[in-house]
């Protein structure tokens, strides 16, 4: 039953009895050996930088397909899942748990009174933000040298999509699901990289944040990206990206369908999308330079 305050005092008294606990806020300077990741953009890190062994679970969502909002959706089998519950996650006993800042706060707050250590990751910005996550993370895990690794195939992927980048840069729009356009932090720097300059920072928002179609065809961008492929049946989220209307862009914007999936969660996994942008951006200026454009 639950306490007239809405906590889960009993819960966690439980939990707390069924396995050992550390001091809530200690360090510890072990190498954690059951690490939970409570959040999406965690797991992402989480399953790259340590052994399956050491994972005693990740999020829900790494494994969910309906939509697919991880990059690691096909290969977390096996591994056990976890939703925003801390008695959930206690029944676990890990030693760390790992989470952005901000997220779950409820859940974050009883874990740490439950004396679990929890370690709280900043939201990247920037691609330097990324390399500095990436680092900081290595660290609190062990596994420093793996996190080198994934920031050294970071940087020869932006190298590459740089030395490969459409001149001069092709306007584009990535339009996602409910109408929402895409831009700003690492999307922005990846878009350059391969040579696009996004368009969506001159577009008229509504209030709640979405660009009609009408903009869309206003702006007419050289390259308009739509989030995934084709599916049997679209969400209804979906519907816009399908709107007759874009056909009108037809002859002067090249249209692309590439999984937007690594830069849901920004990390060294969101370059993944370069190669595909690439080859969207040099089909696109293709396409410019024979209706008269630049």
């Amino acid at each position: 039953m639950r306490s007239p305050n809405g906590t889960y005092a009993v819960a966690l008294v439980a939990a707390i009895l069924a396995g050992p606990a550390v001091l809530p806020g200690a360090a510890s300077s072990a190498e954690p050996k059951r690490i939970v990741s409570a959040f999406l953009c965690t797991d992402e890190y989480v399953f790259r930088l340590v052994q399956r062994e050491r994972i005693a679970a990740l999020s829900y969502l790494s494994a969910d397909t309906h939509p697919v909002v991880s990059t690691i959706a096909r290969q977390v089998k096996g591994i056990p899942l976890v939703r925003a519950s801390a008695e959930q996650v206690l029944k676990l006993h890990p030693d760390l748990v790992v989470t952005y800042e901000n997220t779950s706060v409820r859940q974050t707050q009883l874990l740490r009174a439950a004396g679990v250590r929890v370690l709280e990751v900043p939201w990247a910005q920037s691609l330097a933000d990324v390399r500095r996550v990436t680092r900081m993370l290595g660290a609190a895990l062990g596994a420093s040298a793996q996190a080198a690794a994934l920031v050294r195939q970071m940087d020869s992927a932006l190298a590459s999509a740089r030395a490969e980048a459409a001149h001069p840069p092709v306007r584009t729009l990535v339009y996602e699901p409910n109408g929402y356009a895409t831009g700003g932090g690492v999307t922005d720097e990846i878009l350059t990289a391969v040579g696009l300059r996004n368009i969506a920072g001159h577009a008229h928002l509504t209030r709640s944040g979405t660009l009609p179609v009408e903009a869309v065809l206003t702006l007419a961008p050289e390259l308009l990206v739509l989030n995934g492929g084709h599916e049997e049946q679209p969400a209804r989220a979906d519907l816009v990206l399908r709107h007759p209307a874009l056909r009108a862009l037809r002859g002067h914007t090249y249209v692309a369908r590439t999984s937007l999936v690594p830069l849901l969660c920004p990390g060294p996994w969101s370059v993944n999308v370069a190669p595909d942008l690439a080859r969207d951006a040099q089909k696109a200026r293709v396409l410019a330079v024979r209706s008269g454009g630049p």
